[in-house]
């Protein structure tokens, strides 16, 4: 660690913003800490951008927003391309994009658990930042790493073989999909699902083995009170394709539930002069008291139940955590994210096994009807809109981007806050502290790297202000 006037600190992938971001401390007169601000100070213009272009281009323009996972942004694109041809699509295409959908989130989750959050957990907050990634932990767990190396790419064949391609697909198309299922593609994903499903639940067993070792440190790390939204069915169990948006409060009552073309009546954006990326949060509460996350422990949160066997026997582990309130500390993220693969593994085998999975009705059109689209789905971090004006043509007018990770603005900036006040001394800063902070906004696995198409550094500046709003620090972790 070295400081100077110039120096930033390199941490994991942040938002889905290119580029930069920072965190700001501010100091009191007594030299102790007032407030500290995640800052996203880049912006990248994807609404603006698409104007002009014909809605069926929608999903191959918008899926360069991420590089982790540009399917969730094609399946929003398209549905919202279903509702400006008003075509309700057939029902094979339904299920083959949600597989699809269910791979992305397999591959997502995976890499974020195993590739970026578990060198934390098995190296140790204070191991050297040289080994402290994942080819330090194939070196050191290699048994571990290759599981994590198998679901993913479990997550990433699916996508392939259902979409056409492992990144950036053009088979999930406004109207269904533009290639069915063939049944040595459906044999060769069925096969590997007793692997995979041995990797999650080796874990999940090493995660829970986890918190029952660190329960005091999870209790402190990032824990605070939010609303949680996210999608739900009608029965009241985990969804990430389709359904209603549910919103709860602090204590787990419910306060609304509404169809994704009415979001725009209940979720606004708030702006800070310090962030190019907004702060979403519930209208009819206003700003302060409607802030609320999104993401799988958002989704576990909302729901009753999962409709798979195993991955709903971990749910009823997983609420009984904070008994009957919902599990608010941001640690859980990664607990969530696993029950989350376990069930969409279960949810694969599901859709495979449905009879009319091979069925050639997988596509329909028709012209432009509609000249709004809306298209909202649980990607891997949360909840993710987009909607769409076009002219009786079909070309976009405008449109409104609201991506997971802005969901989860306000609560990264309140982790880092949390984690800041309860672990460092300004006066002494450690490393370790530093990746503690850093780990706080990993919880939520935020898209920056995905953004970028980057590999290495992505910058971020701590600074250090007095009372007085005077610079007095910067600190760079090399």
């Amino acid at each position: 660690m070295k400081e100077s006037n110039t120096s930033k600190i390199t941490i994991y992938p942040v938002t889905r913003i290119e580029g930069h971001a920072k965190i700001t401390i501010h100091l009191t007169k007594d030299n102790k800490i007032d407030k500290v601000l995640f800052h996203v100070d880049q912006f990248r213009g994807f609404e603006k951008f698409i104007e002009g272009r014909y809605f069926e281009e929608a999903p191959i323009i918008t899926a360069k927003i991420c590089g982790i996972c540009p399917l969730s942004h094609i399946l929003g694109a398209a549905k919202a391309g279903d509702m400006i041809m008003n075509v309700k699509i057939p029902y094979t295409a339904k299920l083959l994009r949600e597989l699809a959908h269910m791979g992305q989130i397999i591959q997502s989750h995976s890499l974020h658990f195993f590739y970026l959050a578990s060198p934390d957990l098995l190296l140790g907050w204070d191991s050297d930042p040289a080994i402290r990634n994942i080819a330090g932990l194939v070196e050191k767990y290699p048994d571990f790493a290759i599981k994590g190396v198998e679901l993913r790419k479990f997550g990433q064949t699916i996508i392939e073989l259902v979409a056409g391609a492992r990144i950036n697909p053009k088979w999930i198309v406004p109207g269904g999909m533009a290639q069915s299922l063939t049944a040595d593609k459906k044999d060769k994903i069925l096969k590997d699902i007793p692997k995979v499903k041995n990797n999650v639940i080796f874990a999940l067993n090493y995660f829970k083995d986890y918190i029952q070792k660190n329960k005091d440190f999870i209790e402190q790390y990032a824990n605070f009170d939010t609303c949680y939204l996210g999608l739900i069915k009608d029965d009241e169990s985990i969804e990430h394709y389709d359904g209603k948006i549910r919103i709860i409060d602090k204590d787990g009552n419910f306060i609304n539930e509404f169809n994704d073309t009415e979001y725009i009546n209940y979720i606004g954006e708030y702006i800070e002069d310090w962030s190019y990326l907004k702060f979403p949060y519930y209208k009819p509460l206003g700003y302060d008291k409607g802030v609320y996350r999104v993401g799988p422990l958002a989704r576990l949160n909302i729901i009753k139940k999962i409709n798979t066997e195993l991955a709903n026997e971990e749910l009823k582990i997983f609420k009984s955590l904070n008994g009957s309130k919902p599990v608010k500390q941001s640690f859980y993220y990664h607990y969530a994210r696993l029950i989350e693969i376990l069930y969409c593994i279960e949810r694969v085998e599901q859709i495979l096994n449905d009879p009319y999975i091979l069925s050639k009705d997988v596509l329909v059109k028709n012209r432009v009807e509609n000249q709004e689209g809306i298209g909202v789905i649980e990607a891997p971090r949360g909840t993710l809109i987009h909607h769409y004006w076009v002219d009786e043509k079909g070309k976009i007018l405008k449109s409104n981007m609201i991506v997971a990770s802005g969901n989860n603005n306000w609560a990264m900036s309140r982790a880092v806050y949390d984690i800041a006040i309860k672990f460092l001394d300004v006066n002494n800063v450690k490393e370790s502290v530093l990746n503690m902070i850093e780990g706080g906004i990993r919880c939520y696995d935020p898209c920056l790297s995905c953004s970028t198409h980057s590999v290495g550094n992505m910058p971020i500046l701590i600074e250090f202000y007095d009372f007085q709003n005077n610079l007095i620090k910067t600190i760079e972790r090399t």
